[in-house]
């Protein structure tokens, strides 16, 4: 009998898992760690709804995958059973290399490691785990497997990752301004010339899509009160690290030790929850400011922020460090825990490496941003920043 099972999704029903191999891997300790791994990190402090995980995520993102290379092949796309199995595996575990709260300690519990890079070195283990099964998969995700396309859906600027992420994060989040077609942006998915494309008709879908992503950014990712929660939490972590606070292992092993101590067994053992148990501990840690910072997390005490559209003025930077000081007899190198600035950027569109092109009916290929009336379009070259500071209430 063929394999056949199917899990229940609140955002698209039902997922199918049809590949014995694939099940596997769902099953393996690594990827069940994804469980618990917050999708959007600190986000439901202001979002209740937002405590999704990457697991979630990653199921989402194989199912678009899915339908995405089921919807090619219908095409009369060349795509083998085996690279449709790869694929398939690509996406599945292409966020497996993220610690805990994803993005938020992403360089600050793993010094210097991007979660690609880790995501890459786990994938290269249960490589050798399931006997060499996943090299094609491998090959996919680091872009040498010569069908470029297969990589473009799992990583490029119309991703199948960036689709389920939208429509799951406005899910959860109740954001509206987040909803995508991403039905119909997979209907509109054609490649030519080895390069993935979407056909004239799915113009306006792809422009939602790209506005969406802005908007989400601006309303959710960088939302200025998750900013703060999140700029919090890496100051503990960094707090912690600096002053050597003690804490249970595994995660005793990335505080208090030097990375090469700590293993890649070490890291997949270490999730949200050692983290979060690490820090209801310190609220009542003896250093004023570690515990400042863990006891504001905890009841959702949080610093306060403003974002401004030029750099944060020096003198209201001091002034916000004068009062810590003596609101709660801090030097000013301690104050500076409490009160920093920073910047926060996103780009609605990478007109520099990775491109939409749009193929129309007559052949031609455009850029999305070269479409007569394009409302993606040069103007949208850069980033837009925003400077913000934070400071005690």
């Amino acid at each position: 009998m063929r394999f056949h099972k199917i899990i229940n999704d609140p955002v698209y029903g039902f997922i199918t898992i049809d590949d014995e191999l694939i099940s596997q891997i769902i099953a393996h300790p690594y990827y069940q760690r994804l469980r618990r791994i917050h999708q959007m990190a600190m986000a439901h402090l202001v979002y209740p709804g937002a405590v999704h995980s990457r697991l979630h995520h990653s199921l989402g993102a194989y199912h678009l995958m899915r339908c995405a290379l089921q919807e090619l092949i219908s095409k009369g796309i060349d795509i083998s059973a085996e690279e449709q199995q790869a694929s398939k595996i690509a996406i599945l575990l292409h966020d497996i290399g993220h610690g805990p709260f994803s993005h938020a300690l992403e360089h600050v519990l793993a010094e210097g490691m991007h979660h690609e890079e880790i995501s890459l070195l786990l994938i290269q283990e249960l490589n050798k785990q399931f006997d060499g099964r996943l090299q094609m998969a491998i090959d996919i995700f680091t872009d040498v497997h010569p069908k470029k396309f297969l990589h473009q859906l799992v990583s490029g600027q119309l991703d199948v990752d960036r689709m389920d992420y939208l429509t799951r994060d406005s899910f959860f989040t109740g954001v509206n301004e987040g909803v995508i077609a991403y039905d119909r942006i997979l209907k509109m998915l054609t490649v030519k010339d080895g390069e993935l494309m979407v056909e004239e008709k799915g113009i306006y879908s792809i422009e939602k899509f790209l506005v969406a992503r802005r908007l989400m950014y601006w309303q959710v990712y960088l939302h200025k009160t998750v900013l703060s929660a999140e700029q919090m939490l890496q100051r503990i972590i960094k707090r912690a690290k600096l002053i050597h606070a003690d804490c249970p292992e595994p995660l005793n092993s990335f505080i208090n030790k030097p990375l090469s101590g700590a293993s890649l067994e070490q890291f997949c053992s270490i999730d949200d929850y050692d983290v979060l148990m690490a820090i209801k501990t310190w609220t009542k840690h003896e250093d004023v400011i570690l515990a400042t910072l863990c006891k504001g997390l905890i009841d959702r005490q949080l610093l306060k922020v403003k974002y401004y559209s030029e750099p944060v003025d020096e003198a209201l930077l001091d002034e916000k460090r004068r009062e810590a000081c003596e609101k709660m007899s801090l030097t000013d190198a301690d104050a500076r825990w409490l009160v920093f600035t920073g910047e926060a950027s996103s780009s609605t569109y990478n007109f520099e490496n990775e491109h939409i092109h749009i193929l129309f009916k007559d052949g031609t290929v455009k850029d999305i941003s070269e479409v007569d009336n394009a409302l993606i379009n040069e103007n949208l070259r850069g980033k837009v920043k925003k400077y913000y500071i934070c400071y005690l209430r």
